[in-house]
């Protein structure tokens, strides 16, 4: 059976959809194997760095964020001219973060935005209209699996896109695109950060980061004795 770390050394890098892994999205991608290996996996998290350095992988800790790729995405799709199209998180955080990327970023190219919530008519419907309007980049931020669901549908309907996942990023961006104080972005203290500013990462923290610690030595023990 096809591991996490199988799909993580085999992985298609010219993928035209790239997600993020943390340890709480390590967990859930182990129940959802299939979806994740359409996906290039970058890492998200320096104790996921480490535990695969450990385990013989060569990652660097890259996230859809403004310590990391966004900055470098925004930048490139105004240099060529990038149709993008932004969907996740309510409306009032979106709305606020797109103003917020369009002050930082000028002349960027931004054609088109959605929250993250559907019924299940409303998301076909939606999937539809973006293969039509065809983006260049589609930047997706529902939480994981449901993000990366939506990618995934949304290229089997025809769209040629570069597609990202971003995590926290669009909520996390609503009031200032610069979310991490500078020095604990310096000391990889961004989990400790959330862990004081979001509830929700208080929990995973708590009890899905210990989880992950015993999934992981279990699939590396596995993994090795192939």
């Amino acid at each position: 059976m096809i591991e996490v770390l199988d799909i993580l050394k085999n992985q298609n890098k010219k993928s035209n959809l790239t997600t993020f892994l943390n340890p709480y999205s390590y967990c859930l991608a182990r129940k959802h194997k299939e979806l994740f290996k359409h996906f290039n996996i970058k890492i998200d998290g320096i104790l996921l760095v480490k535990f695969l350095k450990f385990a013989g992988f060569d990652f660097k800790r890259e996230s859809f964020d403004m310590t990391s790729l966004a900055p470098e995405i925004f930048n490139q799709c105004i240099n060529e001219d990038k149709k993008i199209f932004i969907v996740g998180t309510n409306q009032q955080n979106l709305d606020q973060t797109i103003n917020n990327i369009k002050d930082k970023f000028r002349g960027i190219n931004i054609i088109g935005c959605r929250n993250g919530y559907f019924t299940k008519d409303e998301r076909v419907e939606f999937i539809d209209y973006l293969v039509k309007l065809n983006p260049d980049i589609l930047i997706c931020g529902m939480g994981a699996v449901l993000q990366e669901e939506f990618l995934l549908d949304l290229k089997k309907s025809n769209w040629g896109g570069v597609g990202y996942t971003c995590g926290g990023f669009l909520h996390q961006s609503s009031n200032s695109l610069m979310y991490y104080p500078k020095w604990m972005d310096r000391y990889h203290l961004r989990w400790l950060y959330r862990f004081f500013k979001e509830p929700i990462v208080r929990k995973r923290i708590l009890i899905d980061y210990p989880k992950f610690l015993f999934l992981f030595m279990y699939d590396y023990f596995k993994y090795k004795n192939k």
